[in-house]
C-alpha cells in the first residue's frame, strides 16, 4: 500500500503507474494471444469471430467495471483520510456487488448473444464461431469480475504491484493453454475461450490465497462479508456514470463493427486486428489516467487539493511524450504489426491503413483520458459520461457513417480521431470550470485516525 498524499507528485504517479502499466499490458495480452493463435492457425473467419466478440464482452461487463471504478474512488478517499474501518466495509461491499453482477451478466449473455451478433449484421459464416467463443468467455465472468474487484481494491489503497504479479501468472497460463487447446487438442475458437476462463480463475484464486495470508486490511471470506447500503449507494452514484460511459464506448465499438461489416469478412478481420493493436497503443494513457485518479482520490480525501493540478500537469507531460513515441512506432511499422496476426494480404493492407490514420492522434486520446482521471478521482463521473456520449454518438458514429459513404472503408477510420478531439476540448473546458472539485466523497480529512493498520 502506498500513501500518495506526500512527496513529489510526478515521481509518485510514475512509480505507481509503472506496475499498473505492466499489468495492463499483460491484460491486453489475453486478447492479443487469442487473436494471434486464431488468426495464424484458424483463418480470418475465426479471427473475425474473436474480434467481434470482444466489443460485446466489453458491453456486458461495462456497468460492473463502472461500479468497480466507483468503489476504487471510495476506497482511495477513505484510505487517504485514514478511515480504515470504512475501507474494510467498502471492500466487502464491492465483492458482494461483483458476485451478483457476474451471475446476472452470465445469464443475459447466454440468452441474447446470437441475436446481438445478428443485429450488428456480422457475416453469417462468422456468427456460429462468434457465439461459441462469446458464450464460453462470458461463463467465466465470475472469475473475471472477482479479479477486477481485487485489483480495484488494491489500486485504491495505492498497491499497483500485487495485481501485476497475478496478471503475469494469469497471462502465462493463458498463452500455454491457448497453444495446448487450439494446436494440440484442436478445439478451435472454443479452446481459446476456455484458455482465458481458466487463466482468469487461476489468477483470482491465487490472489485470494496470497492476500488472506499476507495483507493487513484484506481478509476475503465469502461467508463473512459485510454489506453496507451507504457504501453501495455511493458506489452506484459514482460508478454508474462511469459504467454508462463504458457502455457508450462499447456500443460505439459495436456500431463501428456494424458499419465495417458491410465491407465484408476481410474488413472485419482487419478491424479486429487493428483494434487489438489500438488497445495496446492506448494502454499507457489509460494507465496513467487511472494512476492519476487514485492520486487525486487520496489527496482530495486528505484535503490536499493543491496537489491535484501539479499531478495533472506532470501526468499530461509524461503521457504526451509516451504517446508521440507510440504514434511514430505504430505509423512506421503498421504493416508489420498487422502481419503478426495474419498472412492475408488484403487484411494486412486494410488494418495498416487504419493504424496509419488513427496513429497520429494517440496524443489527443492521452490528453482526454488524463483529464477524465482527475474527474473520476474527485468523484465526478457524470460529466465525463456526457462527454463520452456526445463525442461518440454525435461525432464518431455519424462521422464514420458519412465519411464511409463519401470515401468508402477508409472514411470509417476518420470518425475515431474526430471523437477524441471533441472529447479533449470538452474535458479541458470542464476542468477549467472547476465544478468537479465539489464532488469529493470525504468532504474533509478526519481529525484523528488509527495510527496503524493493525489497530483497526
Amino acid at each position: 500500500m502506498k500513501d500518495l498524499t506526500t512527496g513529489n507528485e510526478g515521481k509518485l504517479i510514475w512509480q505507481f503507474a509503472m506496475p499498473m502499466l505492466l499489468g495492463n499490458i499483460f491484460h491486453q495480452l489475453y486478447n492479443v494471444v487469442d487473436s494471434w493463435v486464431v488468426g495464424n492457425y484458424l483463418g480470418k473467419e475465426a479471427l473475425s469471430a474473436v474480434g467481434a466478440s470482444h466489443p460485446l464482452i466489453f458491453l456486458m461487463i461495462s456497468l460492473v467495471i463502472g461500479v468497480s471504478m466507483g468503489s476504487t474512488i471510495i476506497i482511495s478517499q477513505y484510505f487517504g483520510a485514514k478511515d480504515y474501518n470504512k475501507v474494510k466495509i467498502s471492500i466487502d461491499t464491492l465483492y458482494i456487488i461483483m458476485f451478483f453482477s457476474a451471475i446476472t451478466v452470465t445469464i443475459i449473455g447466454l440468452l441474447f448473444s446470437r441475436e446481438i451478433f445478428q443485429l450488428i449484421k456480422l457475416p453469417e459464416e462468422v456468427i456460429p464461431s462468434a457465439v461459441s467463443y462469446f458464450n464460453i468467455y462470458i461463463t467465466g465472468s465470475i472469475f473475471m469480475f472477482g479479479f477486477y474487484g481485487t485489483s480495484a481494491i488494491l489500486q485504491g489503497m495505492g498497491d499497483s504491484k500485487t495485481p501485476l504479479v497475478f496478471l503475469i501468472i494469469s497471462t502465462v497460463m493463458n498463452i500455454l493453454l491457448d497453444l495446448l487447446f487450439v494446436l494440440q487438442f484442436d478445439m478451435g475458437v472454443e479452446g481459446a475461450a476456455w484458455a482465458t476462463v481458466l487463466a482468469q480463475a487461476g489468477a483470482l484464486f491465487s490472489a485470494i490465497f496470497y492476500l488472506n495470508r499476507t495483507h493487513k486490511l484484506i481478509r476475503i471470506s465469502f461467508l463473512r462479508l459485510t454489506f453496507d447500503w451507504e457504501v453501495f449507494k455511493t458506489s452506484v452514484r459514482i460508478g454508474i456514470p462511469s459504467g454508462l460511459q463504458q457502455v457508450f464506448v462499447s456500443l460505439g465499438m459495436l456500431a463501428l463493427f456494424r458499419i465495417v461489416n458491410d465491407f465484408g469478412t476481410s474488413a472485419v478481420a482487419a478491424y479486429s486486428v487493428a483494434s487489438r493493436i489500438d488497445s495496446f497503443a492506448i494502454v499507457p494513457a489509460m494507465t496513467f489516467a487511472s494512476a492519476l485518479g487514485t492520486f487525486v482520490g487520496q489527496n482530495m480525501g486528505a484535503g490536499k487539493h493543491e496537489r491535484v493540478k501539479s499531478g495533472l500537469i506532470k501526468t499530461l507531460t509524461m503521457t504526451g511524450i509516451i504517446s508521440v513515441i507510440i504514434s511514430a512506432s505504430v505509423i512506421i511499422f503498421a504493416h508489420s504489426l498487422v502481419s503478426f496476426f495474419t498472412k492475408d494480404l488484403e487484411v494486412i493492407a486494410i488494418g495498416a491503413e487504419y493504424l496509419q490514420i488513427v496513429g497520429y492522434f494517440y496524443i489527443v486520446f492521452a490528453g482526454m483520458f488524463t483529464f477524465t482521471g482527475v474527474f473520476r478521482g474527485s468523484g465526478d463521473t457524470l460529466i465525463p459520461m456526457f462527454i463520452t456520449l456526445f463525442s461518440l454518438w454525435l461525432i464518431r458514429v455519424p462521422a464514420s457513417i458519412f465519411f464511409a459513404k463519401v470515401f468508402g472503408l477508409v472514411g470509417v477510420w476518420y470518425g475515431v480521431p474526430a471523437a477524441w478531439i471533441t472529447g479533449l476540448l470538452m474535458s479541458i473546458l470542464y476542468f477549467a470550470k472547476g465544478n468537479w472539485k465539489s464532488k469529493v466523497v470525504v468532504k474533509r480529512p478526519l481529525e484523528t485516525a488509527p495510527a496503524a493498520f493493525e489497530e483497526v
